[in-house]
């Protein structure tokens, strides 16, 4: 880039005030100084966008080498899920139905379940499961009546005590 000294800088003031004039010279150089900062601000920006396609082009090839390795897990795993259905299937050919291993059917047919569903421990939710006394309610504060706020303003208002009655 362009060095540019005290020395330098201060040559180029004495043509332009000679140049330009006294008059137009803090005009001018406001100008420069906005187009200045333009030029960088277009610098930056431009910078910026070569980062953004740079990290997208990584992202783009970690993706597709994520969706290679998930194509991969993918085939595996389905291969294998194959060999192990293959190898169920031949394990249980050979036993046309006989019940084995203590495992009685004779429960299922009778209507027993021999696996229960599942019921939630807790009782009904919509009835009142316990009711909290009056005297509690009136010890913490609890609001047993609903009051406008007006009403409530009204309540608690300071009272008006006048000293020179």
């Amino acid at each position: 880039m362009i060095d540019l000294g005290i020395s330098k800088l201060a040559l180029i003031g004495a043509v332009a005030l000679v140049v330009i004039g006294p008059e137009k010279l803090p005009r001018v150089a406001r100008t420069v100084g906005a187009l200045l900062g333009k030029a960088q601000r277009y610098v930056a920006d431009v910078k910026a966008e070569v980062n953004r396609s740079m990290d997208l082009e990584e992202l783009r090839k970690m993706k597709d080498s994520v969706e290679s390795a998930a194509r991969d897990v993918e085939t595996t795993v389905s291969s294998g899920a194959n060999d192990f259905e293959k190898s169920w299937s031949e394990a249980t050919s050979g036993l046309d139905g006989a019940p084995s291993s203590g495992y009685d059917d004779s429960l299922g047919r009778l209507g027993v379940d021999l696996y229960p569903s599942y019921k939630h421990p807790r009782k009904n939710w919509r009835i009142k499961q316990k009711a909290m006394p009056q005297w509690y309610k009136a010890r913490v504060g609890v609001r047993t009546r609903t009051q406008s706020g007006a009403a409530r303003v009204a309540r608690f208002r300071p009272r008006s005590t006048s000293v020179f009655r």
